[in-house]
């Protein structure tokens, strides 16, 4: 039996399996880089060995480093994670021929899945239905198209290309963004379908042959090709269900698959399901399955790595509905992009369970960081996985959009305002769902709060913050917050917006502490009737057209994050007299986080159209085009190919085409 394991993994991951090692008794060792020294999943575990640097190639995709950090802390068992090394077949055959326990698939099914293309041919001869499929970019004779990494997944290396132009470099980018994510950079083609929907089946399989499907889960919703809603059970006809069922058990026997695994597919409009590929490891979304199964799907991994024959043979059928959504540390503004800091306060109401099972209708949080986490450029910008589970697929999805909804996210710009308003959407309840669906419906990237909303959070954000520095007032500490001996003269509070622009607050309290009057620059289109209930440093209250809204305020340096009832927002507080600072010049394109200069495509003197490609940064993980914002002609470039940068870093400046002929 497995005495000690270690997790080859970081973050969520591996707080997750530490959770069930927890129930099951077995002590645990983590490993961790220098950025993570200090994550809850290195103070949850029994014992962490450090992986000098920071960066995954130098610390959790170093093979000896894990090795020996296994034999350094007695560990008996390696447990890969689902991420980093865990469908590395190098990996697999090196844990094992170290004389430890391997909780994982066998390393010949991992290599045989790991080549994607190698493993459509393999599974064809099973009988598993395939998309046409092409490895040369002049083969392909039909558009739309995608390309895809054949050596990892997640979204990364993939593109979608309509016609032939843009073929050639939507490949080379694919393999510039797998070779950095996957150290492979090899691509495939395959026929694109459109209106499609993703859909998957967790398998199991044990030593004795046995190889069971746990039911189908719909992950159709993404964004970059990344998947961001699950659910399971996934809403299909029973035949549609069946088949899935048999394929994916089909594919696990071909390659005498043992433990879990995920074999994913498209389901096209007519009902045909077509093999997408097979992940040899446990999914980020196996939440879903464990609430709609009663089953915990790590301890069946370490009961089959231990040699124990799989405890079920067929399907169980679902309890239920579970919905899940990745909550990603992702700027809004910047498009989405992966986001870093300090994430300063993370609370969600109406968690009833971490990393395992709920007594009834609730919230689980599967989560890699706490109050005070930094969100680091060097790994996946995941935060968390928030599920919930109740009896029916539309008490899922309100209980889910409410907890998000209500939740208190500061520090780092997040996903949250997407995701309530995908659940909320009446094509989501409908399940007129595919892997378009966030291409046709723009409306949910709008944020939750109403623009006309932000006058009131800024009048709020001002009152808490005179409120705050009244309390920790020591000179005529009684007197009410905001009195004037002159009280005409307004009191006037300036914050830089959510939208980056200024806001001027201008409030007039009387001798109760009343408000009196108060104004906003830029003006709210508003024209309701405000007063105030009650304002202290962390809690406002306005009774607005004669209805009371209760405003959460959370302060930390000029940072005032404020979540209302119609949603929140984080304002920066401006000081009275700013100091000057250095003028950029006109037209610079800033890093929008750190990263890592890959490509630079023009050159200084050249002239560029509006949205021409000027050079490729990549942080995070993903590759991050930056572009023209104009016509003109590139006046500067100060970061050559290779270089490293910091957020707010000049990449280039573009003058625009009239300064240019001027």
């Amino acid at each position: 039996m497995i005495q000690k394991l270690l997790v080859a993994n970081r973050g969520e991951i591996a707080r997750r399996i530490f959770a069930t090692c927890r129930a099951l008794g077995v002590q645990t060792v983590a490993v961790h880089s220098d950025a993570d020294a200090d994550a809850p999943f290195v103070a949850e575990a029994d014992q962490a060995v450090r992986l000098p640097g920071n960066t995954p190639a130098e610390t959790y995709l170093r093979i000896d480093l894990i090795l020996d950090a296994a034999r350094k802390a007695g560990a008996d068992a390696v447990h890969p994670g689902y991420g980093f090394l865990a469908e590395n077949a190098e990996f697999a055959t090196a844990v094992t021929d170290a004389g430890l326990t391997w909780v994982g698939p066998p390393a010949k099914a991992i290599a045989a899945m790991g080549d994607k293309m190698a493993a459509k041919a393999l599974l064809a001869e099973a009988g598993v239905p395939m998309l046409p499929t092409w490895t040369d970019a002049d083969q392909v004779t039909a558009f739309p198209v995608l390309v895809k990494a054949s050596a990892g997944g997640g979204g990364r290396g993939m593109r979608v290309v309509h016609d032939a132009a843009g073929l050639a470099e939507a490949v080379a980018s694919a393999r510039r963004e797998a070779a950095a994510a996957f150290g492979d950079g090899t691509v495939f083609i395959e026929r694109y379908v459109e209106r499609g929907r993703h859909v998957e089946v967790q398998i199991f399989g044990d030593v004795y042959g046995t190889v069971a499907a746990l039911g189908v889960r719909e992950c159709s919703i993404q964004r970059r090709h990344q998947k961001i809603v699950e659910e399971a059970p996934g809403v299909l006809p029973p035949q549609v269900r069946e088949r899935l069922h048999q394929a994916a058990v089909a594919a696990g026997r071909a390659v005498d698959y043992v433990g879990a695994g995920t074999v994913e597919f498209l389901l096209a409009p007519d009902g045909d399901i077509f093999f997408l590929e097979m992940n040899t490891r446990l999914q980020v979304e196996h939440p879903v399955t464990e609430l709609t199964t009663g089953l915990d799907l790590v301890r069946l991994q370490l009961l089959v790595a231990e040699g124990e024959p799989l405890p079920l043979s067929a399907t169980p059928p679902p309890a239920g509905h579970a919905i899940e959504v990745r909550l990603c540390a992702e700027d809004p503004a910047q498009g989405y992009r992966p986001a870093t800091g300090t994430l300063h306060r993370f609370a969600l109401p109406g968690v009833a369970a971490e990393f395992g099972p709920l007594a009834g209708p609730g919230l689980r949080l599967d989560s890699g960081v706490v109050d005070g986490s930094a969100v680091s450029v060097h790994y996946d910008s995941m935060l968390a996985k928030v599920i919930a589970w109740a009896p029916t697929r539309a008490e899922a999805a309100r209980v889910l959009a409410g907890a998000l909804a209500r939740a208190e996210l500061h520090g780092v710009a997040t996903n949250r305002d997407l995701l309530v308003r995908v659940l909320r959407s009446p094509e989501f309840a409908a399940v007129d769902v595919d892997t378009g669906f966030l291409d046709r419906h723009p409306e949910v990237f709008e944020p939750l709060l109403p623009a006309d909303e932000v006058p009131l959070v800024a009048l709020a954000a001002a009152l808490a913050s005179a409120a705050g520095r009244r309390a920790s007032a020591s000179v005529l500490a009684g007197l009410p917050s905001g009195w004037r001996n002159v009280p005409a003269f307004p009191q006037v509070t300036r914050f830089t917006g959510p939208d980056g622009r200024e806001i001027e607050v201008r409030y007039r309290l009387d001798r109760r502490g009343a408000l009196a009057d108060w104004s906003t620059n830029p003006s709210s289109d508003a024209n309701a009737t405000v007063s105030l209930v009650e304002a202290a440093p962390e809690r406002v209250v306005l009774d607005v057209d004669g209805v009371r809204r209760a405003y959460r305020v959370h302060r930390q340096g000029s940072e005032v994050f404020v979540d209302g009832p119609d949603g929140a927002a984080s304002l920066a507080e401006l000081p009275r007299f700013p100091l000057p600072t250095a003028e950029l010049a006109a037209g610079s394109l800033l890093a929008p986080l750190p990263g890592a200069v890959t490509r630079v495509h023009v050159e200084v003197g050249q002239r560029v159209a509006a949205g021409d490609l000027l050079l490729t940064l990549e942080a995070m993980k993903l590759e991050h085009p930056v572009l023209a914002p104009t016509d003109g002609v590139v006046a500067e470039l100060p970061v050559p190919a290779g270089g490293q940068v910091d957020t707010g870093a000049v990449l280039a400046v573009v003058n625009p085409l009239e300064e240019a002929q001027s």
